[in-house]
């Protein structure tokens, strides 16, 4: 009885051996699922949106922080860096300081071809102040330093002349669209992706604005968005 389940335990050990490397971690298996992405078309991803007044009582440049750390707070680089890098057409060099010299870049705004990494704003593609108007007031200084550096969505953050980004400032879609026609759905989908990813209302006018280019020439586009964590 004893040779028996000297035997048995032996099995039992070499089995649980053979499956360690197969099986999870503790801490894989603690570790929170990666939100799933959803894909819609444009149309019902601008159904999706919840519509609300906007109000920007309160809000002040200093209410979202960035640049922070980026997503590799060891690489010496800041977000915008990090977006730049990540956007290149061409990769510039990166010196100390993560100086960024050489490099070209085509600016989503207008298609503009730029070789110089200062010419160039990291622009969010919601503006700080219309996510405060459409609900990231409510938030805590936490998420609104994770919204002003997200790149979690590579839609979040673009790289775009400065003289396009100032002309967009902090307009919605009833006021303002990228000047070069063939990146306008692009766009439209990409608004509405990264509202609904961080759950951000849209008020009438902005609604009706995206309806427009839903059920016109956008009916084609396709959304997609992961909720921010």
């Amino acid at each position: 009885m004893v040779i028996k389940n000297l035997a048995r335990a032996i099995g039992a050990l070499t089995l649980a051996l053979a499956l360690a490397p197969l099986l999870p971690s503790p801490a894989a298996q603690a570790a929170p699922a990666a939100p799933v992405a959803e894909v819609t078309t444009l149309a019902d991803a601008v159904g999706l949106l919840k519509v609300t007044e906007e109000n920007r009582s309160g809000y002040t440049a200093s209410s979202f922080r960035h640049w922070n750390a980026g997503e590799d707070p060891t690489d010496g680089c800041d977000t915008r860096a990090e977006v730049l890098l990540a956007e290149a057409v061409v990769a510039p060099t990166v010196g100390s300081g993560c100086k960024l010299t050489g490099g070209r870049w085509t600016s989503y705004f207008d298609g503009q071809e730029v070789t110089d990494a200062g010419s160039l704003d990291v622009a969010h593609l919601v503006a700080p102040a219309e996510a405060w108007d459409s609900g990231a007031s409510a938030w805590t200084a936490e998420q609104r330093e994770a919204y002003a550096n997200d790149q979690g969505s590579d839609v979040s953050l673009v790289a775009v002349t400065s003289r396009t980004n100032r002309q967009k400032a902090d307009k919605d879609p009833a006021d303002w669209m990228p000047p070069s026609p063939e990146v306008q759905c692009r766009y439209a989908g990409e608004w509405v992706a990264t509202k609904l990813r961080w759950q951000l209302t849209a008020d009438d006018r902005e609604l009706e604005a995206l309806k427009v280019y839903a059920e016109g020439p956008c009916e084609d586009t396709i959304v997609r968005y992961a909720p921010a964590v």
